[in-house]
């Protein structure tokens, strides 16, 4: 761990169209004898403090969407950037332009450049490229207006879902499709409502396994989480959808949670160990990243998806991979940071 102290500016990004945060109630009296409630801080808070803590000297750096916030970032003072943006005037799919004006700017930053970025982002794209390494991963289609872009001879039931979104966006139930009708409905409502082309791929029955990597040269795999979805309402698709991630009031979020994977045996966690680290090192990603996976019935593990710079929340999958990897939250900032200065110390 360096013991050199470092200006760190935390980046994130938000968007003037965003709705205000609701007004604050006013405080109530404390009651005898009751805690107060203690406050969810956002990631960039907590990788604020983690910062601190490694006697770093951290400041925040927004992107709104406006220019004035481009021209300061090309003028701050800082050693390292902790990239956490995750689009650029509410677009997602610009975040890999963020990464590549840092590189322009000659910015040291952590997590994944550009090219990364780009090709976990375009899943049918990212999906060639497993192929390609012998990495398996559902069959598949993409369409767009009528046009078939790819086609593998797949078979119902299938998942439709956007080419490029994050955070499980564009996929609910309705994903799920099990008939001809409900197939030409879904590609239909993704290029009305997200402008891009469908992805079609095989749904493949099994657990929901993420694995956390660290690293660069000598990458690391941290040990496997899972969520589990066995316990979603009876009928209900067994996918990672919106309300499974974010709806904290829906019945599916609250029946769903993640925690290490405890009974996987020595072989499986080795098969899922070499996938993860193949897809990871195939899209060239870096630092940091999270490589979503389903384990069949069989044992046949698919690689799903692959997450630059994933959520680093303290409550997150990739944290508590490293907490059971025997790093606390801390440590686990350290960690990414000295990564991201190491690479650019062997340039």
């Amino acid at each position: 761990m360096s013991s050199t102290k470092l200006k760190v500016a935390v980046l994130y990004d938000v968007w003037e169209e965003q709705e205000p945060p609701p007004p604050e109630p006013p405080p109530k009296k404390p009651v005898r004898g009751k805690r107060k409630k203690k406050l969810e801080k956002a990631d960039r808070e907590e990788i604020f403090d983690a910062l601190v803590k490694l006697g770093h000297e951290p400041f925040y750096q927004v992107l709104d969407g406006a220019e004035k916030t481009l021209v300061a970032l090309a003028k701050f003072d800082a050693d390292l950037v902790f990239n956490l943006t995750e689009s650029y005037a509410g677009d997602d799919t610009k975040d890999m332009n963020i990464a590549a004006y840092l590189e322009l700017l000659d910015v040291q930053y952590t997590g994944a450049g550009p090219h990364a970025m780009y090709l976990a982002q375009d899943k049918a794209l990212a999906k060639k490229i497993f192929a390609f390494h012998g990495i398996k991963t559902p069959f598949f289609a993409t369409s767009y207006r009528g046009k078939l872009d790819h086609s593998h001879d797949i078979s119902f039931p299938l998942i439709v879902k956007p080419t490029s979104e994050d955070g499980s966006i564009g996929i609910d139930q309705g994903s799920f499709v099990e008939s001809v009708k409900e197939l030409m409905e879904r590609i239909h409502y993704i290029q009305e409502e997200f402008n891009s082309p469908a992805l079609i791929e095989e749904y493949i029955e099994g657990r929901e396994i993420y694995a956390s990597i660290l690293g660069n040269e000598n990458p690391e795999v941290l040990p496997m989480v899972e969520l589990d979805l066995s316990k979603l309402p009876k009928g209900t698709p067994k996918i990672a959808g919106q309300d499974v991630k974010w709806a904290t009031e829906s019945e599916a979020y609250k029946v769903t949670k993640s925690a290490p994977a405890e009974d996987l045996d020595d072989a499986t966690t080795k098969r899922l160990s070499e996938t993860a680290l193949s897809a990871y090192q195939a899209l060239k990603l870096r630092d940091y990243g999270r490589i979503d996976m389903r384990l069949s019935k069989k044992g046949e593990v698919f690689v799903i998806e692959a997450n630059p710079n994933p959520w680093l929340a303290s409550t997150a999958e990739f944290a508590m991979a490293a907490k059971k990897a025997g790093r606390n939250y801390t440590e686990l900032i350290a960690e990414i940071v000295d990564l991201a200065r190491s690479r650019y110390a062997n340039v």
